[in-house]
C-alpha cells in the first residue's frame, strides 16, 4: 500500500465524538477504521465495500443486533 497520507472522513451523524467509524481510501483500497483505535484498519475494495453497503441497507446483518426491521418486500407497497 502507497504511504501518502490518507484523508480519513467520518459520518456527519457522529457530532465530533470520538467513538465513530472513519473511512479513508487510497486508490482502490479503501481502509476502514474505529476513530477511537486509529492504529488497528479493516482493508477492503471499493467494489466489495459497496456490497457490503448494499447488504446493510437491505438488512441482510439485522440479526446480529437481534434487531426486527420490517422491511417492505419487493411485491410490497411502500
Amino acid at each position: 500500500m502507497a504511504t501518502e497520507e490518507i484523508s480519513w472522513r467520518k459520518s456527519s451523524y457522529s457530532n465530533g465524538d470520538t467513538n465513530c467509524v472513519e473511512i479513508g481510501a487510497t486508490g482502490n483500497v479503501v481502509l476502514v477504521r474505529e476513530s477511537d483505535t486509529p492504529a488497528a484498519t479493516l482493508s477492503t475494495s471499493r467494489d466489495l465495500l459497496r456490497v457490503f453497503v448494499l447488504g446493510i441497507k437491505a438488512g441482510e446483518f439485522d440479526h446480529f443486533a437481534h434487531i426486527r426491521v420490517d422491511r417492505p418486500t419487493p411485491h410490497s407497497p411502500r
